[in-house]
């Protein structure tokens, strides 16, 4: 019946609002007056990967997911999660976590027109074809998928270091960035070493009254 999903979901809340009530009484009340959070949590939609794999109370992550965990130039939402997060809340640590299995990824695979969709995944697209050559010496799709996965959280975490809040703040020492892999089939995290960004000086913008000759 209609509502029944819903009616469920409030019934889950109050029991969870009763559990971490008991377990943390302080918590909602402090919540209650703000938020401090340590962490910006930049995920993927995808129902299986959230930021609840790492546990932490509410109020603890800053969160923002879309499909396949993307960060381009021209996204306002997520350029003004960053900025906020970086500025305001001023957290310690930028986490951009993907995973494998992810539906966006394996879309960017193929080329079957997907829709509205097909505009956000150019932008997946781009990473795969900067790395064609490497994707395609793979011998299985699952590989190249998998493979694209992290080439596409390599590519993010650039772009986030190449935002001018997190120029700063990384030239001040007061922030870090990761990027992290989630495996949905065992549940757990893993760092994913990034390597260099070879192009971070030609994204280089500063304050400066020189005229451009």
């Amino acid at each position: 019946m209609k509502g029944d999903m819903l009616n469920k979901l409030l019934d889950q809340n109050k029991q969870w609002a009763d559990k971490m009530d008991k377990a943390h009484p302080d918590l909602f009340e402090r919540n209650g007056k703000g938020q401090q959070p340590e962490v910006l949590w930049i995920g993927c939609s995808d129902s299986r990967a959230g930021e609840g794999c790492v546990d932490c109370l509410p109020g603890t992550v800053f969160v923002h997911r879309n499909i396949a965990n993307m960060l381009p130039y021209g996204d306002l939402s997520s350029l003004s999660v960053v900025q906020f997060a970086v500025e305001v809340l001023r957290v310690e640590q930028i986490i951009i976590c993907g995973h494998y299995d992810c539906g966006g990824v394996v879309a960017t695979m193929g080329n079957k027109r997907l829709g509205l969709m097909d505009n956000w995944l150019k932008h997946l697209r781009d990473v795969r074809a900067r790395h064609k050559d490497e994707l395609y010496s793979l011998e299985t799709l699952k590989e190249r998928c998998n493979r694209l996965v992290e080439l596409n959280i390599i590519a993010q975490v650039h772009n986030v270091k190449r935002m001018a809040p997190v120029v700063d703040a990384l030239a001040e020492g007061r922030i870090e960035v990761a990027g992290v892999l989630y495996d949905v089939g065992t549940g757990l995290l893993r760092t994913l070493e990034i390597p260099a960004d070879s192009n971070e000086e030609d994204y280089l913008v500063v304050e400066s009254n020189e005229s451009v000759e």
